[in-house]
């Protein structure tokens, strides 16, 4: 996050955080900041992937940008079942596993960052 720029305004049950006026998930809170980053590395890896395969028009690429950035807001707990309808063993699985996940395709794809 930019260190000039506030951060976005929570719910009151800090489930949400709202951006312009919408609402959204907020990214699950007892993800360990070194895992969350990474985790928001993969993500930005993978939207900018989407971008690339937009320009590019190619259909394969984009689905599997897609598929990355739709990995990364699961673990992140932005998506799927809400992190506050799981316990804290389930919370811990999501994370590991997609993280174990989105490094794996990384590394296939050879863009690892960590």
């Amino acid at each position: 996050m930019n260190a000039d720029k506030p951060p976005p305004d929570r719910t009151p049950d800090g489930r949400y955080v709202v951006i312009d006026g919408r609402r959204w998930r907020a990214t699950d809170p007892a993800i360990p900041e070194d895992v969350a980053a990474r985790l928001r590395s993969h993500l930005m890896t993978a939207r900018r992937g989407v971008g690339a395969a937009l320009r590019a028009q190619d259909s394969e690429a984009e689905r599997a940008a897609r598929d990355q950035v739709q990995a990364a807001k699961v673990a992140l707990g932005e998506r799927g079942t809400p992190w506050w309808d799981q316990s804290d063993a389930e919370r811990r699985a999501r994370w590991s596993q997609g993280l174990d996940a989105l490094d794996r395709a990384s590394d296939q794809e050879g863009t690892s960052k960590r």
